[in-house]
Protein backbone atom coordinates (compact mmCIF):
# COMPACT_ATOMS: atom_id res chain seq x y z
CA UNK A 1 0.00 0.00 0.00
CA UNK A 2 1.30 3.19 -0.92
CA UNK A 3 2.60 5.71 1.84
CA UNK A 4 -0.30 8.90 2.15
CA UNK A 5 0.41 11.78 0.79
CA UNK A 6 1.87 14.56 3.16
CA UNK A 7 -0.67 17.29 2.23
CA UNK A 8 -3.53 14.47 2.51
CA UNK A 9 -5.71 14.62 6.26
CA UNK A 10 -4.40 12.28 8.38
CA UNK A 11 -6.58 11.06 11.54
CA UNK A 12 -5.34 9.00 15.35
CA UNK A 13 -7.70 8.42 18.01
CA UNK A 14 -6.62 8.71 21.53
CA UNK A 15 -7.86 7.72 24.35
CA UNK A 16 -6.50 9.50 27.30
CA UNK A 17 -7.18 10.25 31.32
CA UNK A 18 -10.86 8.70 30.26
CA UNK A 19 -11.34 11.03 26.85
CA UNK A 20 -11.54 10.03 23.80
CA UNK A 21 -9.61 12.51 21.39
CA UNK A 22 -9.56 12.57 17.85
CA UNK A 23 -6.73 14.21 15.92
CA UNK A 24 -7.00 15.46 12.14
CA UNK A 25 -3.98 16.70 10.73
CA UNK A 26 -3.20 18.35 7.97
CA UNK A 27 0.61 19.15 6.83
CA UNK A 28 2.16 19.70 3.37
CA UNK A 29 5.94 21.02 3.79
CA UNK A 30 8.44 21.54 5.92
CA UNK A 31 10.13 18.64 8.55
CA UNK A 32 7.39 17.60 10.34
CA UNK A 33 5.95 14.27 10.29
CA UNK A 34 2.48 13.28 11.39
CA UNK A 35 3.92 11.21 14.41
CA UNK A 36 5.67 14.31 15.95
CA UNK A 37 2.14 16.31 15.67
CA UNK A 38 0.15 13.06 17.34
CA UNK A 39 3.27 13.07 19.78
CA UNK A 40 3.05 16.71 20.59
CA UNK A 41 -0.80 16.04 21.30
CA UNK A 42 -0.38 13.51 23.05
CA UNK A 43 2.28 15.31 25.66
CA UNK A 44 -0.08 18.03 25.89
CA UNK A 45 -3.27 15.52 26.59
CA UNK A 46 -1.58 13.71 29.35
CA UNK A 47 0.09 17.02 31.34
CA UNK A 48 -3.90 18.31 31.53
CA UNK A 49 -4.94 14.94 32.73
CA UNK A 50 -2.71 14.69 35.28
CA UNK A 51 -3.42 18.17 36.65
CA UNK A 52 -7.24 17.70 36.93
CA UNK A 53 -6.78 14.01 37.88
CA UNK A 54 -8.50 13.28 34.18
CA UNK A 55 -9.51 14.91 31.48
CA UNK A 56 -11.94 17.33 31.35
CA UNK A 57 -13.96 16.37 28.87
CA UNK A 58 -15.37 12.72 27.59
CA UNK A 59 -15.40 13.73 23.84
CA UNK A 60 -12.33 16.51 22.24
CA UNK A 61 -11.00 16.86 18.99
CA UNK A 62 -7.65 18.54 17.84
CA UNK A 63 -7.51 20.04 14.15
CA UNK A 64 -3.46 20.76 13.18
CA UNK A 65 -3.16 22.66 10.15
CA UNK A 66 -0.02 24.05 8.80
CA UNK A 67 -0.61 27.24 6.94
CA UNK A 68 1.61 29.38 4.73
CA UNK A 69 3.62 31.70 6.67
CA UNK A 70 7.74 30.25 6.76
CA UNK A 71 8.69 30.76 10.33
CA UNK A 72 8.07 29.08 13.90
CA UNK A 73 4.82 30.40 15.02
CA UNK A 74 2.30 28.25 16.92
CA UNK A 75 -1.46 29.60 17.58
CA UNK A 76 -4.65 28.04 18.98
CA UNK A 77 -8.16 28.68 19.63
CA UNK A 78 -10.30 26.41 21.47
CA UNK A 79 -14.09 26.31 21.43
CA UNK A 80 -16.93 24.51 23.22
CA UNK A 81 -19.80 22.04 22.24
CA UNK A 82 -18.80 22.12 18.18
CA UNK A 83 -19.57 19.55 15.49
CA UNK A 84 -20.02 16.82 18.07
CA UNK A 85 -17.59 17.18 20.76
CA UNK A 86 -17.49 19.26 23.88
CA UNK A 87 -14.11 20.68 23.17
CA UNK A 88 -12.68 21.56 19.29
CA UNK A 89 -8.97 23.14 19.69
CA UNK A 90 -7.45 24.59 16.53
CA UNK A 91 -3.40 24.45 16.36
CA UNK A 92 -2.08 26.31 13.08
CA UNK A 93 1.46 25.85 12.65
CA UNK A 94 4.06 28.04 10.38
CA UNK A 95 5.63 25.75 7.64
CA UNK A 96 9.42 26.06 9.53
CA UNK A 97 8.11 24.42 12.65
CA UNK A 98 10.52 21.49 13.58
CA UNK A 99 10.02 18.60 15.77
CA UNK A 100 11.79 20.52 18.68
CA UNK A 101 9.68 23.41 18.50
CA UNK A 102 6.82 21.09 19.45
CA UNK A 103 8.88 19.47 22.16
CA UNK A 104 9.35 22.99 23.83
CA UNK A 105 5.80 24.25 22.94
CA UNK A 106 3.22 25.38 25.67
CA UNK A 107 0.50 26.61 23.73
CA UNK A 108 -1.17 23.53 22.78
CA UNK A 109 -1.31 22.52 26.49
CA UNK A 110 -2.50 26.23 27.55
CA UNK A 111 -5.36 25.36 24.83
CA UNK A 112 -6.40 22.23 25.92
CA UNK A 113 -6.68 23.94 29.87
CA UNK A 114 -9.31 25.98 28.41
CA UNK A 115 -11.49 22.69 28.14
CA UNK A 116 -11.60 22.49 32.04
CA UNK A 117 -13.67 25.73 32.62
CA UNK A 118 -17.12 26.92 31.56
CA UNK A 119 -17.73 29.44 28.87
CA UNK A 120 -18.26 32.33 31.30
CA UNK A 121 -19.28 36.07 29.27
CA UNK A 122 -16.98 38.19 27.72
CA UNK A 123 -15.86 40.15 31.08
CA UNK A 124 -14.89 37.77 32.52
CA UNK A 125 -12.47 36.58 29.89
CA UNK A 126 -9.55 37.27 31.85
CA UNK A 127 -10.84 34.37 34.42
CA UNK A 128 -10.43 31.84 31.55
CA UNK A 129 -7.35 33.27 30.11
CA UNK A 130 -5.73 33.80 33.89
CA UNK A 131 -6.23 30.04 34.73
CA UNK A 132 -4.87 28.27 30.84
CA UNK A 133 -1.91 30.92 31.86
CA UNK A 134 -1.18 29.77 35.49
CA UNK A 135 -1.54 26.19 35.01
CA UNK A 136 -0.32 25.45 31.99
CA UNK A 137 3.57 25.41 32.87
CA UNK A 138 2.43 23.54 36.18
CA UNK A 139 0.62 20.78 34.61
CA UNK A 140 3.79 20.52 32.54
CA UNK A 141 5.96 19.90 35.79
CA UNK A 142 3.36 17.80 37.37
CA UNK A 143 3.41 15.49 34.11
CA UNK A 144 7.93 15.32 34.27
CA UNK A 145 7.55 17.57 30.82
CA UNK A 146 9.09 20.79 32.55
CA UNK A 147 11.83 21.48 34.60
CA UNK A 148 10.44 23.41 38.15
CA UNK A 149 13.00 25.87 37.89
CA UNK A 150 11.15 27.18 34.10
CA UNK A 151 7.67 27.25 36.10
CA UNK A 152 8.94 29.91 38.13
CA UNK A 153 11.05 31.48 35.67
CA UNK A 154 7.87 32.11 33.78
CA UNK A 155 6.60 33.50 36.58
CA UNK A 156 8.73 35.72 37.93
CA UNK A 157 9.13 36.92 34.26
CA UNK A 158 5.37 37.17 33.20
CA UNK A 159 3.46 38.24 36.20
CA UNK A 160 4.52 42.03 36.27
CA UNK A 161 2.77 42.11 33.09
CA UNK A 162 -0.27 41.45 35.20
CA UNK A 163 -0.05 44.72 37.45
CA UNK A 164 -2.51 47.77 36.82
CA UNK A 165 -1.58 50.48 34.86
CA UNK A 166 -2.85 54.15 35.48
CA UNK A 167 -6.50 54.43 34.65
CA UNK A 168 -7.36 50.43 35.78
CA UNK A 169 -10.63 49.81 36.69
CA UNK A 170 -9.98 46.05 38.39
CA UNK A 171 -10.00 42.81 35.85
CA UNK A 172 -13.53 42.67 35.01
CA UNK A 173 -13.38 46.37 33.43
CA UNK A 174 -9.81 46.30 32.32
CA UNK A 175 -9.30 44.01 29.05
CA UNK A 176 -5.97 45.05 28.27
CA UNK A 177 -3.67 41.59 27.27
CA UNK A 178 -1.75 42.08 30.64
CA UNK A 179 -4.36 42.36 32.85
CA UNK A 180 -6.41 39.33 30.78
CA UNK A 181 -3.81 37.14 30.71
CA UNK A 182 -1.52 37.39 33.64
CA UNK A 183 -3.67 39.92 35.71
CA UNK A 184 -5.60 36.22 35.70
CA UNK A 185 -2.81 34.61 36.09
CA UNK A 186 -2.18 36.67 39.30
CA UNK A 187 -5.25 36.31 40.79
CA UNK A 188 -4.58 32.61 40.40
CA UNK A 189 -1.74 32.53 42.25
CA UNK A 190 -2.27 34.38 44.93
CA UNK A 191 -5.47 32.45 45.32
CA UNK A 192 -3.60 29.17 45.51
CA UNK A 193 -0.88 30.33 48.14
CA UNK A 194 -3.73 31.85 50.09
CA UNK A 195 -6.07 28.71 49.81
CA UNK A 196 -2.88 26.89 50.69
CA UNK A 197 -2.17 29.11 54.09
CA UNK A 198 -5.71 29.18 55.26
CA UNK A 199 -5.99 25.05 54.42
CA UNK A 200 -2.21 24.34 56.43
CA UNK A 201 -1.46 23.22 52.82
CA UNK A 202 -4.42 20.17 52.56
CA UNK A 203 -5.84 22.02 50.15
CA UNK A 204 -4.47 24.29 46.65
CA UNK A 205 -6.05 26.17 43.28
CA UNK A 206 -5.57 22.86 41.86
CA UNK A 207 -8.32 20.78 44.03
CA UNK A 208 -10.92 24.02 43.42
CA UNK A 209 -10.39 23.36 39.53
CA UNK A 210 -10.85 19.65 39.74
CA UNK A 211 -14.41 20.06 41.75
CA UNK A 212 -15.29 22.66 39.03
CA UNK A 213 -14.44 20.01 36.41
CA UNK A 214 -16.08 17.02 38.66
CA UNK A 215 -19.27 19.50 38.64
CA UNK A 216 -19.43 19.58 34.71
CA UNK A 217 -18.22 22.97 34.53
CA UNK A 218 -16.19 22.72 31.64
CA UNK A 219 -16.19 24.38 28.11
CA UNK A 220 -19.39 22.79 26.52
CA UNK A 221 -20.97 24.65 29.34
CA UNK A 222 -21.88 28.19 30.20
CA UNK A 223 -22.23 28.91 33.79
CA UNK A 224 -21.72 32.41 35.81
CA UNK A 225 -18.57 33.33 37.10
CA UNK A 226 -20.25 32.65 41.01
CA UNK A 227 -20.93 29.59 40.27
CA UNK A 228 -17.51 28.98 38.98
CA UNK A 229 -16.32 30.51 42.44
CA UNK A 230 -18.63 29.03 44.71
CA UNK A 231 -17.79 25.74 43.25
CA UNK A 232 -14.10 25.87 43.98
CA UNK A 233 -14.33 27.61 47.32
CA UNK A 234 -16.74 24.48 48.96
CA UNK A 235 -14.23 22.31 47.41
CA UNK A 236 -11.35 23.74 49.60
CA UNK A 237 -13.68 24.65 52.51
CA UNK A 238 -13.00 28.79 52.12
CA UNK A 239 -14.21 31.66 50.80
CA UNK A 240 -10.78 32.91 49.03
CA UNK A 241 -12.39 32.74 45.32
CA UNK A 242 -14.90 34.60 46.37
CA UNK A 243 -13.26 37.28 48.38
CA UNK A 244 -10.73 37.99 46.54
CA UNK A 245 -13.13 38.25 43.08
CA UNK A 246 -14.89 41.14 45.45
CA UNK A 247 -11.82 42.68 45.53
CA UNK A 248 -10.01 42.75 42.06
CA UNK A 249 -12.93 42.87 40.22
CA UNK A 250 -13.11 46.68 40.08
CA UNK A 251 -10.25 47.75 42.01
CA UNK A 252 -6.33 48.12 40.77
CA UNK A 253 -5.34 45.69 43.45
CA UNK A 254 -1.26 45.41 43.31
CA UNK A 255 0.39 42.74 44.42
CA UNK A 256 4.16 42.58 46.51
CA UNK A 257 5.74 40.17 43.90
CA UNK A 258 8.91 40.54 45.32
CA UNK A 259 7.77 39.72 48.94
CA UNK A 260 5.81 37.19 47.19
CA UNK A 261 8.35 35.46 45.59
CA UNK A 262 11.05 35.92 48.55
CA UNK A 263 8.20 34.17 50.96
CA UNK A 264 8.13 31.38 48.55
CA UNK A 265 11.99 31.18 48.36
CA UNK A 266 12.24 32.04 44.25
CA UNK A 267 15.02 34.18 43.85
CA UNK A 268 16.60 35.04 40.60
CA UNK A 269 20.56 34.01 40.76
CA UNK A 270 23.69 34.66 38.05
CA UNK A 271 22.45 31.25 36.78
CA UNK A 272 18.70 31.85 36.47
CA UNK A 273 15.90 30.75 38.74
CA UNK A 274 17.38 29.63 42.11
CA UNK A 275 14.70 27.84 44.73
CA UNK A 276 15.48 28.31 48.95
CA UNK A 277 14.95 25.59 50.79
CA UNK A 278 14.50 27.72 54.07
CA UNK A 279 12.01 30.17 52.48
CA UNK A 280 8.93 30.47 54.76
CA UNK A 281 6.72 29.32 52.24
CA UNK A 282 8.70 26.58 50.80
CA UNK A 283 6.50 23.33 51.44
CA UNK A 284 3.72 25.52 49.54
CA UNK A 285 5.19 26.64 47.00
CA UNK A 286 6.52 22.43 46.75
CA UNK A 287 3.07 21.31 47.18
CA UNK A 288 2.35 23.99 44.04
CA UNK A 289 4.18 21.94 41.35
CA UNK A 290 4.16 18.04 42.70
CA UNK A 291 2.29 15.83 40.89
CA UNK A 292 -0.93 14.63 43.21
CA UNK A 293 0.26 11.27 44.36
CA UNK A 294 3.66 13.02 46.10
CA UNK A 295 1.79 15.16 48.56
Amino acid sequence: MAAPRRDEPYRQVLQIGGAVIQVDIRIGQGSLRNEDIVAWVRRATEAVAVYYGRFPVQRARVIVNQNEDKDESIHGTTWGDVQGVQGLTRMRLGSAVTKADLEEDWTITHELVHMALSSLPDESHWLEEGIATYVEPIARAQANQLPVEQVWAGMVRGMPEGEPRPGDKGLERTHTWGRTYWGGAMFCLVADVQIRKTTGNRKGLQDALQAIVAAQGTIDTEWPLSRVLDTGDRATGTTVLVDLYRKWKDAPIVVDLDQLWQQLGVRVGSRGIELDANAPLVSTRRAMTSPPKQR
